[in-house]
C-alpha cells in the first residue's frame, strides 16, 4: 500500500506529533492495546488486525468490560483470517507500507504466521517491530503474562493484598 492510499485525517490531526505515521497492530488485552492507543492518541494511523471473530476483548464482562472501548480507541480495525493465504496477503500489503508493527503473542507465534521480524524486515527494511513480551527469553517465554499473574511473581500481590482487602467494604 502506497502513501496515497492512506484516508485523509481530521485537519488537527495533521497538527499532532505521530501524522503520518502508520502503525500496523497485532495486540490482545492490555499491553499492546495501551501502546497503540498512545501511538494513535499522539497522531499516528493505527490498524488493529483482528480475528474474524473479533479481539476476545470485545466480550469481556465485569470490571473487564470496557477494556475493548479504553484500549482500542482512535485506531481502525480490520479483521482478517492471516491462517488463510488470501488474509496473510492483506497484512503483508499493509506491513509494506507501515511505519511500525506492534505484536504481543507468545514467543515464535508472528513467525509461524509468516510475520515475524525477519519476513516482515525482507519487505519493508525501514519498519519499526515492536514485540511487547511479559517475559523475556528463559524459562518463562512461553507463559502467558497477565497482570494479575506478574503480580503475583514478582511479589505485588502479596504487598498489597491484605491492605487492599482491609479497605474493601465487608460483605453484608
Amino acid at each position: 500500500m502506497n502513501p496515497s492510499d492512506r484516508s485523509p485525517e481530521p485537519a488537527d490531526a495533521a497538527a499532532l506529533p505521530l501524522a503520518g505515521v502508520r502503525v500496523i497492530e497485532f495486540t490482545h488485552m492490555v499491553m499492546g492495546p495501551t501502546c497503540g492507543m498512545i501511538l494513535a492518541d499522539l497522531g499516528a494511523e493505527v490498524i488493529k488486525v483482528e480475528p474474524l471473530a473479533g479481539d476476545n476483548t470485545r466480550r469481556l464482562l465485569g470490571s473487564g468490560a470496557g477494556f475493548y472501548p479504553m484500549f482500542n480507541r482512535n485506531k481502525r480495525s480490520l479483521a482478517v483470517d492471516v491462517k488463510d493465504g488470501r488474509g496473510r496477503e492483506i497484512v503483508l500489503r499493509l506491513a509494506g507500507g507501515a511505519d511500525v508493527f506492534s505484536e504481543n503473542f507468545k514467543g515464535g507465534v508472528m513467525d509461524k504466521l509468516g510475520l515475524g521480524y525477519p519476513a516482515l524486515r525482507a519487505l519493508n527494511p525501514r519498519l519499526i517491530y515492536v514485540s511487547h513480551k511479559g517475559f523475556l527469553p528463559g524459562p518463562y517465554e512461553h507463559r502467558t503474562a497477565l497482570d494479575e499473574v506478574v503480580q503475583m511473581m514478582g511479589g505485588l500481590a502479596y504487598m498489597t493484598g491484605r491492605r487492599a482487602a482491609r479497605c474493601a467494604p465487608a460483605p453484608a
